[in-house]
């Protein structure tokens, strides 16, 4: 349908901009020790695994509360989903930061973070959903992943300058103040919904969260799909946290290995600008997910072998901007094989897949030879990409006429949901 048939707001920006603000605090706060793990170890009068634990535990958390958030999410609606979410992580950052030096109490605001996380995380797709055109849906789920990234990078680069001049905790309760404004715009500019609905009555209405649970599970490109979210994100997080790592051994420096780093998050963040708008113009997904997921294995190889610097920083920023870009179009492919499945649910269900590709993380240090060289992960990291290429030829795009099923079709089509997945499959 056009737009002059299903008209959308302007308002769906301020919704969407106040969601982007939380969602790049939730990161600041998430990887804001890590960068000064040395110096925090030293302050809380610990070691650098329980400053470690303080970012691993949003990842632990996030496996039992994914699903309940989902629920949240899909029952009541993103605002007060993702509203509890806020008022958990704005609580939890300024506990942090009027901690003091007891480490003790840092880590009871952390587990409050890493609870909120979910609730912002699972809703990347609905609040699209509520208020963008289809056409348009990739893009704003990229732009939530721009601002995921960008979170990511201020807490990763801003940290360790602001040690220079100021203590721990007030480095946190910063964070933490910022965290609260956050919270407290989206509470008083999101909305649930528009006027209208920005899309025909049928494509808007979904099945329960339990049962759009079961039907996404029956269907067979969303297990594919998760398996490459898993190998993308396990990918791209396993490289992150090993940059040092894996180019030391050639001669660089940790401050190069800090350069590639950032320069691979900024590559990752105009990848998820430029690429699914291209994708929404022509709503195919499938292509373009091939095309990041391929393109992205040239540029790893350069990661892996390259011995200049130049070449280095150009296999860093490209390998960001192709593996990122699949993130966004993925997560809209997946909302729309599974409907009438809730958005938060597909949406939850891979963030958690995500969440789990830590094991990958463990399986690159467990890798390394005896001289800590990481090229043998790498190479299979390569192995895992070009697989998951081969998967992703698998996938179908889903046509508009067949994701307007109706929710109360789905008991009503053979074997109820699993008839539902055939049909999308085929």
């Amino acid at each position: 349908m056009s737009r002059t048939d299903y008209p959308v707001y302007g308002y769906r920006w301020i919704v969407l901009a106040v969601f982007m603000f939380v969602n790049l605090t939730i990161q600041i706060l998430w990887i804001s020790y890590a960068p000064v793990t040395d110096d925090a170890a030293l302050f809380y009068g610990v070691g650098d695994l329980e400053i470690g634990l303080l970012a691993m535990s949003f990842m632990i958390a996030f496996i039992p509360f994914s699903i309940p958030a989902s629920w949240v999410i899909d029952t009541y609606g993103f605002r007060i989903g993702v509203g509890v979410g806020v008022v958990l992580m704005g609580i939890g950052g300024v506990v942090r930061g009027l901690a003091g030096s007891d480490y003790t109490l840092v880590l009871l605001g952390t587990i409050t973070l890493a609870v909120a996380q979910p609730f912002l995380l699972n809703a990347w797709t609905k609040v699209p959903a509520n208020w963008f055109s289809v056409e348009e849906r990739a893009t704003a789920v990229g732009l939530v992943t721009l601002a995921n990234l960008v979170g990511t990078a201020i807490g990763m680069a801003l940290t360790p300058l602001l040690t220079d001049h100021a203590s721990i905790p007030t480095i946190q309760l910063a964070y933490g103040g910022i965290a609260a404004l956050s919270a407290v715009l989206f509470l008083i500019f999101a909305r649930e919904k528009p006027p209208t609905p920005p899309c025909p009555p049928e494509m808007e209405a979904r099945a329960l969260m339990l049962d759009g649970l079961k039907h996404a599970l029956h269907i067979k490109a969303f297990w594919l799909y998760l398996l490459v979210s898993f190998i993308g994100l396990g990918v791209f997080n396993g490289i992150n946290t090993w940059i040092e790592g894996i180019v030391q051994p050639r001669g660089f420096t940790s401050t190069d290995a800090g350069t590639l780093g950032a320069l691979m998050l900024v590559g990752g963040v105009l990848g998820a600008v430029i690429i699914p708008p291209f994708s929404d113009r022509q709503r195919k997904r499938q292509r373009y997910l091939l095309l990041g997921i391929s393109l992205a294995i040239p540029w790893l190889l350069g990661l892996t072998f390259a011995t200049t610097f130049w070449l280095l920083a150009l296999s860093a920023f490209m390998l960001g901007f192709f593996l990122v870009s699949t993130l966004p179009i993925g997560m809209q492919y997946a909302a729309e094989v599974t409907y009438p499945t809730p958005e938060g649910t597909s949406n939850g269900l891979i963030q958690l897949f995500g969440q789990a590709s830590v094991v990958f993380v463990l399986v690159m240090d467990l890798m390394k030879t005896a001289d800590d060289s990481l090229t043998p992960s790498l190479v299979l990291a390569a192995i895992l990409l070009l697989g998951s290429a081969l998967v992703i030829t698998q996938l179908k795009d889903v046509p508009v006429e067949r994701v307007g099923l109706s929710p109360s079709d789905l008991p009503d089509l053979g074997h109820g949901a699993h008839a539902v997945g055939s049909e999308l499959d085929r």
